[in-house]
């Protein structure tokens, strides 16, 4: 490789890294993630996602207006070919402070779920349960996990064509025995940018179908159809994700969270049957991507 070349590759994964880095503080700001004083336990599965959110976080913490400490927490459940040693030795090389928690739910779950079935959905629960645990020994105050952007997303469709909810995920809530902090710092991250960051840093990926369970397959539907969005109509994704910051209740149907039987003449909100449909153009963190007509003004293909 040529010095051009490698100096071009270093700038491209610079930007890159400055793009996620200010995706993960403008999240962090937004939902008031981290506050002075948190001890921060980081989910460390392996994966993509959650080694780029160990590593953005540590870069934060050096620069950031608050103090805050950082323990990577991974859960060893005894699946079959499970390579123990990779993230104890590069935990320790890093220098942070972690935990290896060993946890035999993989023989749980064999037994419980019938050949060939998902074990997906048991196996979730029983990892929640003692990463909750977890966290009191650690004397955790938030618990940070690696969904994106994208994970957002699906869920949100997911809820929507098969659960009959408008549900997603939160980049922040309480944990459902109210006795935790859930935060989600990538939640404004693309996964396509962690992507390439993962394989800019060689991070040393741990599969993630080491229990021979496929993936869900309704969350491999909605993840194809929003890939195919994504590339027939730039600018889409963007949109969706901006919808979910902003709800608008009265224009929905669910009387929880809006009065529609105490309407009245007197309301003050107006004709809000047939208010005109307010369509903002969405600007996104990332400027690289915007799409531009020659007024300057960004196109959404809808």
């Amino acid at each position: 490789m040529t010095s051009s070349a490698i100096a071009k590759q270093q700038y491209n994964f610079n930007k890159l890294q400055k793009r996620i880095r200010r995706q993960v503080g403008q999240a962090i700001a937004d939902f008031n993630m981290i506050e002075d004083g948190d001890r921060i336990m980081v989910c460390l599965s392996g994966g993509k996602d959650s080694y780029t959110m160990l590593d953005i976080l540590m870069s934060l913490q050096k620069s950031a207006p608050v103090s805050f400490e950082l323990v990577a927490v991974n859960l060893d459940q005894k699946q079959p070919g499970f390579p123990d040693h990779i993230l104890p030795r590069y935990l320790e090389e890093l220098g942070v402070e972690h935990k290896i928690v060993t946890e035999d739910t993989y023989s749980i779950v064999k037994e419980k779920i019938p050949e060939g079935k998902t074990t997906c959905s048991l196996c979730s629960r029983l990892r929640r349960g003692i990463l909750y645990r977890t966290a009191k020994e650690l004397g955790a105050t938030k618990i940070a996990l690696g969904h994106h952007r994208d994970d957002i997303l699906e869920t949100l469709f997911l809820n929507m064509f098969h659960g009959g909810k408008l549900k997603s995920m939160p980049p922040k809530l309480k944990s459902d025995n109210n006795e935790h902090i859930i935060i989600r710092p990538l939640a404004y991250a693309k996964e396509k940018d962690i992507v390439k960051f993962s394989e800019a840093k060689e991070f040393p990926i741990i599969p993630c179908n080491l229990c021979g369970s496929q993936e869900n397959l309704q969350r491999k539907q909605i993840k194809q159809m929003l890939n195919d969005w994504d590339k027939q109509f730039p600018g889409r994704i963007e949109s969706m994700f901006n919808a979910v910051k902003n709800v608008v209740p009265s224009h929905l149907a669910d009387n929880e969270l809006f009065d529609f039987k105490g309407l009245s003449q007197e309301a003050e909100e107006g004709d809000i049957g047939f208010d005109a449909p307010e369509i903002t153009p969405f600007k996104d963190l990332e400027e690289d991507d915007v799409t531009q007509s020659d007024s300057g003004v960004q196109v959404i293909n809808l």
